[in-house]
């Protein structure tokens, strides 16, 4: 029997099938000889450096590339591919074109690069896929972030000496949380609160820290600095604020004449001095009884002790009678606040009748007024008192004398007779001292005249033996003149009184 010749069909399809059965055998094999080593469990590195991780392999295996990954399962993420590798990617291979040493290097590490990271041997698998073949055993790295340097901010708007402000230190970027805060006001330490510390997405923290501030007058040089300590730093960091950026004092403002007071027509010069102000941006004008006026400035403002400010100004005015009292006032406006007066009063030394110098002015009608109102006031003073040392007299020499009244028929018989008319009587109060002097004889003359002759003894020396005679005539005897009797002997006292006929 001749042997049926081979079939080609079936001899094309025998043989892909047993290279497929042969594979799984070599692939076994060459499994059976590979490691892949990856030593390093742990690495700390700091933010901004470079970073090393090593992996090698030996032995063979099936065709397929070396991978890194960061993470694994559903969330990693590729750093590294020996098949597409970026030569402008911060992630390179340490050893170029080697086929047993994948160790890479990472620059300028961040926060954001921590994690796990695996060095991965995949193959081909069936169906032209990626397979994992090997798998370090991972790499935990850990990346150390310095804070950033610390920011000190203030309050918005400026304070006052003895005001309270809040200020505010803010670091952030630092890995791990453990952080230390300290202030200090120029070289002195303060109190703060516990810093805050929060988390961010990048698993890195941040921190702020809150001190509050008294400000002083003094305050212009001094600063407020916040320390900040960190494991990741070798020295603590600083941050600096300057209190001269919130801090005002208002200035003391004082305006003087001089001279004061000051002659008519001569020239009075007005100061205004501001003292102890910060900071230096301020403006000056000058009002006359609110009008505003020219002025100078003597200087610019003058840095002095504690860096604080002086300025002057000075404005002239001149010393005219219609000026006299007039109001000068020195109006302040410092960094924009409400304007802050001071005023001085231009006094003239000698004005005229139209007006005086301390502040008030009197018209020469005013004047003239009270001088006639001074005058009468005074006249009638006077008249009153006159009247009453009248009264006052009288009332004295009544009580000390004692009086003796004497009717015509009442005369004695040495007196000349006179006609008898009832409606013609004539009658006379003598005063004597001590007792009633003896009448010697009285006369009547003429019809125009009636005398009486009194006769007494020598009167005593001295102002308190007076004799006193009060003639009262109430009718006049129309007896034809007469001449004057001639007087008696030096002893006598006469008192003689001459009436006119009506």
């Amino acid at each position: 029997m001749e042997p049926h010749p081979r079939d080609p069909g079936r001899a094309a399809w025998a043989l892909p099938c047993l290279l497929l059965l042969a594979l799984p055998g070599v692939d076994a094999q060459a499994g059976q000889g590979f490691t892949l080593q990856q030593p390093q469990a742990k690495v700390t590195v700091t933010a901004g450096d470079n970073l090393t991780l090593i992996c090698t392999v030996s032995g063979i295996a099936g065709p397929g590339s070396v991978m890194w990954l960061k993470g694994w399962g559903s969330g990693n993420k590729t750093v590294y591919d020996q098949n597409n590798a970026d030569p402008s990617s911060r992630v390179t291979a340490a050893v170029r074109g080697s086929d047993t040493n994948f160790t890479i290097h990472i620059r300028n590490v961040q926060p954001e690069d921590m994690g796990t990271y695996y060095c991965v041997k995949f193959v081909k698998g069936a169906f032209g896929d990626d397979e994992v073949f090997r798998r370090g055993s991972g790499t935990e790295v850990t990346v150390q972030a310095k804070p950033s340097r610390p920011l000190v901010s203030g309050p918005e708007q400026r304070a006052r000496p003895n005001d309270s402000v809040p200020f505010t230190c803010t670091t952030g970027g630092f890995f791990p949380d453990k952080i230390d805060v300290k202030w200090f006001k120029n070289d002195n330490s303060m109190t703060a609160q516990p810093p805050q510390v929060t988390q961010t997405r990048m698993k890195t923290y941040n921190m702020s820290s809150t001190a509050q501030v008294t400000l002083e007058k003094g305050d212009a040089r001094s600063q407020i600095t916040c320390e900040v300590t960190h494991p990741t730093l070798q020295a603590p960091l600083r941050g600096s604020f300057q209190l001269s950026r919130v801090l005002r004092v208002p200035p003391s403002v004082k305006v003087r004449a001089e001279p004061s007071p000051a002659e008519v027509n001569k020239t009075v010069a007005f100061t205004c001095l501001l003292k102890e102000f910060y900071p230096a941006n301020v403006s000056i004008s000058w009002l006359e009884n609110g009008i505003e006026i020219k002025g100078q400035n003597l200087s610019g403002p003058r840095e002095v002790s504690r860096g604080l400010f002086e300025l002057s100004s000075r404005v002239e005015v001149q010393a005219t009678e219609e000026k006299n009292g007039s109001t000068i006032t020195c109006r302040v406006v410092h960094d924009g606040q409400a304007p802050a007066n001071d005023s001085a009063v231009l006094l003239i030394s000698n004005p005229t009748l139209g007006g005086l110098s301390n502040e008030f002015q009197i018209n020469k009608d005013d004047m003239l007024i009270y001088i006639v109102v001074g005058v009468v006031c005074t006249v009638l003073a006077l008249l009153v008192a006159a009247i009453l040392y009248l009264i006052r007299t009288k009332q004295i020499k009544g009580k000390s004398s004692p009086s003796a009244r004497l009717h015509e028929p009442e005369k004695s018989s040495e007196a000349t007779t006179q006609e008898s008319d009832p409606n013609n009587l004539t009658y006379a109060d003598l005063n004597f001292e001590k007792e009633r002097k003896s009448i010697r004889r009285m006369v009547e003359m003429s019809q125009q005249s009636e005398y009486a002759c009194i006769q007494s003894n020598q009167a005593p020396n001295g102002d308190d033996n007076l004799t006193y005679a009060d003639l009262d005539m109430v009718h006049l005897s129309k007896a034809p003149k007469r001449p004057a009797p001639r007087p008696e002997e030096a002893g006598s006292e006469y008192a003689s009184v001459q009436i006119t006929r009506k």
